[in-house]
């Protein structure tokens, strides 16, 4: 880019410089500016939630304890299989010989430092998932290294979390126009008053599914990934998992549909009685060109801003959902390091959820700028 020109001796550039310098460069240059600054916002979020999961893992000091009373007992049963001189020693011998090994075990997992120390140690692990091995769990292969573990799990999360919501942004889109254009009928009315009764947590309408569309009708399976035996062609592969997908996604789509919808049709009857609406109506416009150009696209930043929220809930929602379908992502798998005590694991699990709501945020401040023109990233004065 050329050097700016100096018309005086103040040093502020000439016109013909502000001519030269491309109106793109510096509209990237903002863009840049205010993505850089959103993702430093969102990552030190990120990073205050994991720091302090780290810090309800150890419930106060208790999981030290359990960590330290897991080395007791290894220490135990492999002093007893030593040998005789073990069993030969007195019992003051015997006691600080295991002392002395129980130290020496302590200083090894360095439970001989505070624990302020070791946090931060456990904080820079979390952050980039060199999390160790798992004692007890394993992947599909074998592999009991954490990072496996995780990345085992994601796919699954990802695929039940992209299509419930995006289910539930179509549905709520469409149900909420069809609602504010039949204002007053006995079907608004209805669905006014349902909203409330419908309004309950995914989890709760995975148990009612479960109970009447497969312990009951018997029509679809409790949960899972797929059918047993596993179909051999990969079309019956692909049949099976999307009739294991029905019964979750129904539950994520029915706990959140019923907000989304109603807040919507609020609105969507809100700006169908701007001026503008009006006029256009008067201009004789077909209703659906009115009511896609006229009401849908000022509302869409408002609507964006509803589904952001949304996906907060469901992000905390899945958790519940996958450990009552018995699916294998990381909702179930954080479920399970719980009962198991796979600390490693959990606080793996938490890390990764962090990242997906921190890129779920970032990316949605995207499409709220792109869904409405009259936002510039990262110009003065705009939001």
């Amino acid at each position: 880019m050329e050097t700016p020109v100096s018309d005086d001796r103040s040093g502020h550039p000439s016109a013909l410089a502000q001519v030269v310098a491309p109106d793109w460069l510096r509209t990237l240059g903002r863009c840049a500016k205010y993505l850089s600054i959103r993702a430093l916002v969102i990552g030190l979020t990120v990073c205050a939630g994991v720091y302090a999961a780290i810090w309800v893992t150890n419930l106060g000091g208790f999981g030290d304890e359990l960590r330290k009373s897991e080395i007791r007992h290894g220490v135990v049963m492999g002093a007893l299989g030593a040998g005789l001189h073990v069993q030969e020693m007195s019992n003051e011998e015997r006691a600080e010989y295991m002392e002395g090994l129980f130290q020496a075990a302590y200083r090894g997992a360095d439970l001989d430092q505070p624990f302020i120390l070791r946090s931060f140690r456990y904080f820079r692990d979390a952050m980039t998932l060199s999390l160790g091995r798992a004692p007890y769990s394993r992947t599909g292969r074998g592999s009991d290294r954490v990072v496996d573990i995780l990345m085992q799990g994601i796919p699954w999360t990802l695929l039940l979390f992209g299509i419930a919501n995006a289910i539930t942004f179509i549905l709520s889109l469409y149900l909420a126009l069809l609602l504010s254009r039949k204002y007053g009928s006995l079907v608004d009315r209805a669905a006014t008053l349902l909203v409330p009764a419908l309004t309950a947590p995914p989890w709760f309408h995975g148990l009612f599914l479960i109970v009447v569309f497969a312990l009951l009708a018997g029509l679809l399976p409790f949960g899972g990934i797929g059918s047993s035996p596993i179909p051999e062609t990969l079309v019956g592969r692909l049949l099976s998992l999307l009739k294991h997908l029905i019964l979750p996604v129904g539950a994520l789509v029915l706990g959140t549909l019923p907000y989304a919808m109603y807040a919507n049709r609020a609105l969507f009857l809100i700006h169908s009685t701007e001026d503008y609406v009006e006029m256009a109506k008067a201009k004789g416009l077909k209703p659906s060109r009115m009511r896609t150009r006229y009401i849908l696209r000022p509302v869409l930043p408002a609507i964006i801003t509803n589904f952001a929220l949304i996906s907060l809930v469901s992000w905390q929602a899945v958790i519940l959902t996958e450990h009552i379908f018995n699916w294998p992502g990381l909702g179930e798998l954080l479920i399970t390091s719980i009962r198991a005590n796979e600390v490693a694991i959990f606080t793996g699990a938490i890390t990764v959820f962090a990242y997906m709501i921190g890129l779920t945020v970032f990316f949605l401040d995207i499409a709220y700028v792109i869904a409405d023109p009259r936002v510039s990233l990262g110009s003065t004065g705009r939001a």
